[in-house]
């Protein structure tokens, strides 16, 4: 039972990144900055990368993101525009957060209701031999 109770775990601590990451997209969202230099540039949204373990469970680590990770937009007042008045905006898709979010959420009532079970094995178990003994 004790392996299950680290599986569970570790599937708290996945949902727990995602949520992480998903919170710090979401937070800068607005972030802009400009496409030339990179001192400057716009926020790089967050994603998640999860690998199982050998002993069960899954391990999870916050990256960012490769690909479309910024969004040009006309904004020739902005302290960052290029010649052209340009300036990179984070690829965030709130809509996709949200489910991101949703999927954190199943993940931890997932691994608490194996926790919750785990428990009760535990005790019915320690039950049985009290009534043996």
């Amino acid at each position: 039972m004790n392996n299950t109770l680290n599986i569970a775990l570790t599937g708290l601590e996945s949902a727990t990144r995602r949520v992480t990451a998903s919170a710090s997209n979401i937070a800068n969202v607005t972030t802009a900055g400009s496409l030339q230099n990179n001192e400057n540039a716009p926020y790089t949204p967050l994603t998640t990368s999860s690998s199982t373990l050998e002993n069960g469970g899954v391990s999870t680590r916050i990256v960012e993101r490769t690909s479309d990770r910024f969004t040009p937009v006309y904004s020739p007042d902005s302290p960052f525009a290029d010649d052209q008045g340009i300036i990179g905006v984070p690829n965030v898709n709130l809509t996709e957060e949200a489910v991101n979010l949703t999927i954190a959420e199943t993940q931890y009532r997932a691994s608490a209701q194996i926790i919750e079970t785990t428990a009760e094995l535990s005790d019915e178990l320690l039950s049985i031999f009290d009534e043996e003994a």
